[in-house]
C-alpha cells in the first residue's frame, strides 16, 4: 500500500464526516478527479499511518535522518527548522536579502537575526554566493546558534556548503540551506552538489523546477532531531492527502530511470542553447536556469522583447539580466521555441 493507492481505493462506508463534499465532483469541475481523493482520517482510511511510511520510503530515497512532506511550500520547512534547532534569545545569522519566510521564522522562535551582506555581481545585477569567509568571521565574533543560507540562490548562483557546514561544526552552530530551487539536484551529477547530505536541515521546493504542484515541497533532516512537533505547531491538523500523494509520486518520478533522463535531456537542450544562442551571454552555476542579456539592451528591455515579440515570459529581471526558470515540465516544444528567440536575438 502507498498513499497514493490508499486515495484511490474504494470506500464502500456511508461517511458523514469530513469533508463535507463526499468524494463528489465537487463545486468546481476541473478539479473533479482531486475531490474524488480528497480525504480525512476515519476508521475506513487512515492516511496519517501511510504517509508516516511513505515519508520514511522518502528517507531512504535522500538517504538522510528524516524527510518530511510539506503542502505551504519551503517556508513552513525554514520556519519549522528554525523552531527545532534554537531557543528563545538565541542568535541567528542570515543574510540580509533573504527571502522573508527567514526573519519570520527567527522572530517566531524569539530569537535575534544577524545579517551579512552579500556582494552583488555589477554586470549582472544579481547576489552572488555565500562566502565561507564571512560565515566564519560572523561565528568567530558571536555566539550564534543558527546559520541560514540560500544556495541555489533565484538566480543559480552557488555557495560552498561543504565549507560552510565544517566552519558551523567547528563553531558548534547548526547549519540549514534554503535549497527550495535545487530540488532537481540529488538526481543527476551534472547538477551542483546538493545540501540534502551535508547540512543540518536543507528545504526544497518541488514545485519550482522538480514538476510538483504549488506549493508542495521537502523538509530534509540529518541531526537527530525531530521537526514534528515544530510543524505541529503551525500546520493544519487537516492536511491535503491528495497534495501530499503527489509529493509521493513526485519523489518516484524524479528517482525513476525515466526521471533521471528527462533530467539529463533538459541539461543537454539547456546546454545546447547556450551553444546556439551566440548573440547571448549567460552566467550562473545552475544550468536548469538560463540567465541572460544581450548587448545594448536592459535586462527589462530584454523582458519586454522576449514578452511582446516571442510570447514568452521570464521568471525574474532586473536592470542588468534576465532569468528563465526551466525544470521537469519544460518541454522540446517550449525549448525549440526559446531557442529560436534567443537565436534572433
Amino acid at each position: 500500500m502507498s498513499l497514493v493507492r490508499l486515495l484511490e481505493s474504494k470506500n464502500k462506508k456511508i461517511l458523514f464526516t469530513t469533508p463535507s463534499h463526499g468524494q463528489k465532483n465537487g463545486l468546481y469541475p476541473p478539479l473533479s478527479s482531486m475531490y474524488k481523493i480528497d480525504i480525512s482520517e476515519t476508521d475506513c482510511y487512515n492516511p496519517q499511518e501511510e504517509l508516516t511510511r511513505v515519508q520514511l520510503w522518502a528517507r531512504s530515497v535522500y538517504q538522510t535522518y528524516s524527510t518530511t512532506f510539506l503542502t505551504n511550500g519551503s517556508t513552513s520547512g525554514i520556519i519549522a527548522a528554525v523552531l527545532s534547532c534554537t531557543r528563545v534569545g538565541d542568535k541567528v545569522l542570515i543574510a540580509s536579502n533573504a527571502h522573508p519566510c527567514h526573519f519570520n521564522a527567527v522572530k517566531l522562535a524569539g530569537a535575534r537575526a544577524l545579517t551579512y551582506d552579500l556582494d552583488i555581481d555589477p554586470e549582472w545585477g544579481v547576489p552572488l554566493e555565500t562566502k565561507p569567509e564571512i560565515i566564519e568571521s560572523y561565528l568567530n565574533r558571536y555566539d550564534i546558534k543558527t546559520v541560514i543560507i540560500t544556495s541555489p540562490t533565484y538566480e543559480g548562483i552557488i555557495s560552498d556548503i561543504e565549507e560552510i557546514k565544517t566552519i558551523c561544526e567547528r563553531n558548534n552552530a547548526f547549519l540549514i540551506v534554503d535549497e527550495a530551487h535545487g530540488a532537481l539536484y540529488p538526481f543527476s551529477d551534472n547538477l551542483p552538489l546538493s545540501a540534502v547530505n551535508i547540512a543540518d536541515f536543507t528545504v526544497q521546493s518541488l514545485h519550482k523546477t522538480a514538476g510538483g504542484l504549488n506549493p508542495t515541497a521537502l523538509l530534509h533532516c540529518n541531526c537527530e532531531i525531530d521537526v514534528k512537533p515544530a510543524l505541529d505547531m503551525f500546520m493544519t491538523t487537516s492536511p491535503s492527502y491528495p497534495l501530499l500523494a503527489s509529493i509521493e509520486e513526485n519523489i518516484a518520478y524524479l528517482d525513476s530511470k525515466e526521471g533521471r533522463k528527462e533530467i539529463e535531456n533538459l541539461i543537454t537542450r539547456l546546454d545546447r542553447i547556450r551553444e546556439k544562442a551566440t548573440g547571448c551571454q549567460f552566467f550562473g552555476d545552475d544550468p536548469t536556469k538560463l540567465l541572460i542579456k544581450v548587448g545594448g539592451l536592459s535586462g527589462y528591455e530584454l523582458s519586454q522583447i522576449l514578452y511582446d515579440d516571442f510570447d514568452i515570459e521570464d521568471e525574474r529581471t532586473n536592470e542588468k539580466s534576465t532569468m528563465l526558470l526551466c525544470g521537469i515540465g519544460t518541454d522540446n516544444k517550449k525549448l525549440d521555441k526559446l531557442e529560436q528567440a534567443l537565436c534572433k536575438l
